[in-house]
């Protein structure tokens, strides 16, 4: 069973399933909290037009949303997750969710000021470093779910904001310390 098709369990401190080897595997906790402020922050700093992929908890595109930008473009693959993001944003006038792979749709989408890319179990993540380029505009900024060392993504000029996290053990991310990175095209 794969990603896509697995029964999601959403908590009100995270989203959780269970894999095919009967392991139960975060998909995202609300512990990330501070992560996704400071993300949307970076994505949204000139404004204009974000792309955000991938859902989750709705904890990003809360915080995009508070920020002063034109249009918010969600891209969601999980069909529950789905569900979610088009109840969240049904009163939102500027958000356009997306349903699907990015991957599948890349060629159809415009440019960016602003990209954060999150997803969870991605086919086609090692794609989208090829990818991202062709979808910011000049000066635009984009980050993405960064890791507990900096990963650059073969990107030059690519800087990091260190944040101290105290997650609780989970099966994604176990670290005292997380690397925003931050790049700007």
């Amino acid at each position: 069973m794969t990603y896509l098709s697995s029964n999601l369990t959403f908590e009100s401190d995270k989203i959780t399933y269970v894999n095919s080897e009967d392991i139960t595997l975060e998909v995202m906790m609300d512990w990330e909290d501070t992560i996704m402020s400071a993300s949307a922050a970076y994505a949204c700093k000139g404004g204009g037009d974000i792309l955000e992929i991938g859902f989750g908890m709705g904890i990003s595109a809360t915080y995009i949303q508070a920020h002063t930008i034109n249009s918010h473009t969600i891209i969601e693959n999980h069909p529950q997750v789905i569900l979610k993001a088009q109840a969240w944003a049904a009163d939102k006038p500027n958000v356009t969710i997306i349903e699907g792979s990015w991957f599948d749709i890349k060629d159809t989408l415009s440019t960016y000021d602003g990209l954060f890319y999150d997803t969870w179990g991605d086919e086609n993540s090692n794609d989208f470093w090829i990818t991202l380029p062709s979808l910011m505009k000049p000066g635009g900024r984009a980050t993405w779910w960064g890791s507990h060392e900096e990963l650059s993504m073969g990107f030059d000029n690519v800087t990091f904001d260190t944040h101290d996290v105290n997650p609780p053990t989970n099966q994604y991310f176990n670290y005292s310390q997380y690397y925003l990175p931050k790049k700007q095209f």
